[in-house]
């Protein structure tokens, strides 16, 4: 997500818009931007990626804005329909809002079934909906208030961003598992989920959005309302794994660094005699260059990516994902033929990408293949957001590592601690979601999903 409220006589919707670019990584299912212009919102979104979504005539019919706020979405299960897209544009008794949202609610459900039961009718599956629902029903406490009452409601991981005709508020969750920005371009201020879109757009970034926090920006400036918040956060350690970009800052933690001290880490805890260290690309080549430079082992380009492909951790079904890897990634068979190659890859979720890998680098005359992972095993779902939320979809659910090894087909593999991961989070000033991990949520008043996930640790351990 990116939002601006102009104090400059900027052009909002092409400030979104090249934001938005700059977050494309984050969702490949949909793209949308609103824009207002003091008086009415008017918006445009559509599947597909930001280029495809948006053309000189669309946005021509977003021009002459006050305040624009942006989103890039992907499918988190079968929801992958035009009506998902966002932002979310509403009306209400006192107008008109467009709401975007970055992660997921563990209560979404329970609410949406009361406000059924009064005679409210949902248009979409989101989550979003039901925090605009809740909000709207309180309007007439004034925006702020309903806005905190709403938040007093749900429960789960939420980055929000909220535009009315004349103010934009974002919000982050009191535990801030889902990241937001805050950031300024001349005198306008920005809000995005990473800092890296502020690079794109010219703007500085100030600070991170506090956890709890809610900010109203309008005419008058920026206002700041700080909620009631847990003694520890709880930011999701999967951004630094994989799901940031890798020049982004996120509570102030360089994504970069600790990518690079991770791969540090890993050849000290799993190391191996080989003739070239290689990285998977983009999000396990940093964690290889700072394995390489441990190791003493040369760092290399082993495949070349094809940059018109998307992530395949985000693709929305089995099929998808591995037709993604096929066409994403080519082996360079000059340098690893007939070398021993050690392979650093950020993850291992399911196990499609992992396998097509070591495939692809026996193709090419590899004369052994070692998988390193600079991040322990995912054991458990993600109930905030990641596309993850069930237990049968993760490899490292229902197989040990010797078992992975066998079935990517890999001379040995080699997993970072947990311990180990957390030492390169050293000094970031706030606490960690690592329930994909470890099975610990954060969240201590689970809902239906939470329940469903504490059974199946149990049964685990059992």
């Amino acid at each position: 997500m990116i939002g601006i409220y102009d104090q400059n006589g900027l052009d909002v919707q092409e400030i979104v818009f090249f934001g938005l670019y700059a977050l494309q990584h984050r969702g490949q299912e949909s793209a949308g931007i609103a824009v207002t212009d003091g008086n009415s919102i008017s918006y445009h979104k559509g599947m597909g990626l930001v280029a495809d979504v948006f053309d000189d005539r669309s946005m021509s019919e977003l021009e002459g804005g006050k305040a624009a706020i942006g989103h890039v979405r992907y499918t988190t299960s079968s929801d992958g329909m035009y009506a998902n897209a966002q932002p979310l544009v509403t009306k209400y008794k006192k107008g008109t809002m467009a709401l975007a949202h970055d992660g997921r609610l563990v209560n979404a459900d329970s609410l949406r079934r009361e406000l059924e039961e009064t005679g409210t009718i949902f248009q979409t599956s989101l989550d979003i909906e039901v925090i605009a629902n809740l909000i709207a029903r309180n309007i007439d406490m004034g925006l702020e208030e309903a806005i905190k009452h709403t938040m007093g409601m749900i429960r789960g991981a939420y980055a929000l961003l909220i535009m009315t005709e004349e103010k934009l508020v974002a919000m982050r969750d009191p535990l801030g598992i889902r990241p937001l920005a805050l950031g300024k371009l001349e005198d306008s201020f920005v809000v995005a989920s990473e800092t890296c879109s502020f690079d794109t757009i010219g703007a500085e970034y100030i600070r991170d959005v506090k956890p709890g926090e809610i900010l109203v920006i309008d005419a008058k400036g920026l206002k700041s309302i700080q909620t009631p918040v847990p003694l520890e956060s709880a930011l999701c350690i999967f951004e630094f794994v994989y799901y940031a970009r890798t020049d982004s800052t996120i509570d102030g933690i360089s994504v970069y660094m600790a990518r690079k001290e991770a791969g540090a880490r890993l050849a000290a805890e799993q190391p191996v005699e080989a003739d070239m260290v290689i990285g998977v690309p983009d999000s396990g080549t940093t964690a290889a260059i700072g394995y390489a430079e441990a190791a003493g082992i040369p760092f290399g380009e082993g495949f070349i990516k094809n940059r018109y492909v998307g992530r395949t951790f985000i693709r929305s079904s089995q099929h998808m994902r591995e037709q993604g890897v096929r066409i994403k990634l080519n082996a360079l068979r000059r340098m690893v033929k007939g070398k021993r190659i050690v392979v650093i890859d950020d993850s291992i979720v399911r196990g499609t990408t992992s396998k097509k890998i070591v495939e692809m680098l026996r193709l090419a005359g590899a004369r052994e293949v070692h998988m390193r992972i600079s991040s322990p095993p995912v054991r458990f779902p993600c109930y905030y957001g990641l596309d993850i939320d069930t237990s049968d979809q993760l490899i490292g659910y229902s197989h040990d590592v010797d078992d992975i090894c066998k079935i990517i087909g890999a001379d040995s593999l080699g997993y970072l601690s947990q311990e180990g991961l957390m030492k390169t989070l050293e000094g970031s000033g706030c606490g960690f979601c690592r329930g994909c991990f470890d099975g610990t949520y954060p969240i201590e008043a689970a809902g239906d999903s939470l329940e469903k996930g504490d059974k199946e640790k149990k049964n685990r351990k059992d």
